[in-house]
C-alpha cells in the first residue's frame, strides 16, 4: 500500500490563473499595480489584444490606450486597496476605427494569505449588442404606441360620423318604430364610443371595473335620460380589475341591459333608480343590473327574445358565464354569474 500524499493547497495567484484560462467570458487577472497577469482568450479576441504579450501589461497600457478611462483607473484602484468593489460599472470603449462598444465591468479581490500577492479579478460583459436591441425595440414599441393612438382617434371619429347619421334618420324617418329602431342603433354606438375611448385610455391592458362603469353609466344617462331628476344610474361594484376584452364584453351587456330597463321599466314621468352592481371572489364573479320600475308588460312579456337579449346571451358566452333573469313587483333584476374577472 502506497504511503498517502499531502496535496498542498491551491494558492489564490494559481486558482485565479486557472479561473481566467478556462473562462468563457472575457475576464483578465491584475496585481495590486493593475498589471495584467493573465488573460482570457476570449478576452483577447473581443478586444483585439495579442494573448501572447497582454501579460505584464498594465491595463491602462492595452490597445492603443482605450482602457486608460479615469473613472474605470479610479474604481480599480479603490478595489484593490480593499475599499470598494466593482459590480455592473457600465462604460464605453472607443477605439481607434471601431464602433464605440458599451461594457459592464464587474471587480474583485480574490481571498488570498497574507503571505501571497493580491490578485484582482475583472470580468468585462459587452452589451452593446444587447443594448441596441432594446433601443430598437423601444422605438418599434412607441412607434406602435403612435399608430395605435392614431387608429383609436379614427375609430372615435368614425362612430361620431355614425352616430351623427342615425341621428338625421331619426329626424326624416316617417314610422314611429323606425325612429325607435334607429335611437336604439345610435344609444348602441354611442355605448360603444365611451367604451372605445376609456380603452383607449387604459395604458396597463387592465380595466378597473368600478371607474369604468360609472363612466359608462354617465354617457348612458346623458344621451338617454332627459330628467336625471326623475330617473338615475349607480354603480355599486368592488375594486375588481379584469383584461380589455373582457370589460368589453361586460361593458356592453350593462349597455344592453341599462337600454332594456329605460325602454320597458318606467312609463313617462316615471321615477326610478337603475343599479349596476358588481362583485368577486376568487371563485367567481356577479354582475347584476336591476331596476325598481314596472317590469315588462304588454307584449314585451311574451318571453320572445329580442336583439338586446340575443346580444346579451352572446356576450355571456364569451365571458363563460351564465344569465339569470327574476321579475318581481318592483322591478327586474338581471344577475350574470361568471367565473374569476381574470
Amino acid at each position: 500500500m502506497e504511503p498517502s500524499k499531502l496535496v498542498k493547497p491551491q494558492s489564490a495567484s494559481s486558482l485565479g490563473l486557472a479561473l481566467v484560462v478556462s473562462s468563457s467570458p472575457p475576464l483578465i487577472l491584475l496585481n495590486e499595480q493593475l498589471v495584467v497577469k493573465a488573460a482570457s482568450g476570449s478576452f483577447c479576441r473581443s478586444f483585439s489584444v495579442n494573448c501572447e504579450t497582454v501579460v505584464g501589461k498594465e491595463l491602462f497600457e492595452l490597445g492603443d490606450g482605450e482602457w486608460d478611462i479615469p473613472q474605470l483607473r479610479s474604481l480599480l484602484v479603490a478595489t484593490a486597496a480593499g475599499n470598494a468593489a466593482i459590480d455592473a460599472y457600465e462604460v464605453d470603449l472607443t477605439r481607434a476605427g471601431s464602433p464605440t462598444r458599451h461594457l459592464v465591468i464587474h471587480a474583485h479581490v480574490l481571498d488570498h494569505r497574507e503571505d501571497e500577492a493580491l490578485r484582482l479579478a475583472v470580468a468585462v460583459t459587452d452589451v452593446t449588442d444587447a443594448l441596441q436591441a432594446r433601443r430598437a425595440n423601444d422605438a418599434l414599441v412607441h412607434e406602435k404606441q403612435v399608430l395605435l393612438q392614431e387608429l383609436n382617434h379614427r375609430v372615435a371619429n368614425s362612430l361620431q360620423i355614425i352616430a351623427s347619421v342615425l341621428m338625421q334618420r331619426v329626424r326624416i324617418a316617417q314610422s314611429e318604430e323606425t325612429r325607435t329602431h334607429l335611437r336604439d342603433a345610435h344609444h348602441r354606438v354611442m355605448s360603444v364610443a365611451t367604451l372605445q375611448r376609456q380603452l383607449a385610455s387604459s395604458a396597463t391592458g387592465e380595466v378597473a371595473l368600478r371607474p369604468y362603469f360609472t363612466d359608462l353609466c354617465a354617457s348612458i344617462g346623458a344621451s338617454m335620460i332627459p330628467d336625471p331628476e326623475l330617473l338615475s344610474l349607480t354603480v355599486e361594484a368592488d375594486d375588481s380589475v379584469t383584461t380589455a376584452d373582457k370589460s368589453v364584453s361586460m361593458g356592453l351587456i350593462v349597455t344592453e341591459l341599462v337600454i332594456n330597463s329605460l325602454k320597458h321599466a318606467y312609463p313617462a314621468e316615471a321615477k326610478g333608480t337603475i343599479k349596476i352592481g358588481f362583485s368577486a371572489t376568487a371563485s367567481g364573479w356577479v354582475l347584476t343590473v336591476a331596476d325598481d320600475g314596472v317590469g315588462i308588460q304588454g307584449e314585451h312579456a311574451s318571453g320572445k327574445a329580442g336583439l338586446g337579449t340575443g346580444i346579451v346571451n352572446a356576450l355571456a358566452t364569451q365571458l363563460s358565464a351564465t344569465v339569470t333573469s327574476t321579475s318581481v313587483a318592483l322591478g327586474i333584476p338581471d344577475r350574470m354569474w361568471g367565473r374569476s374577472a381574470h
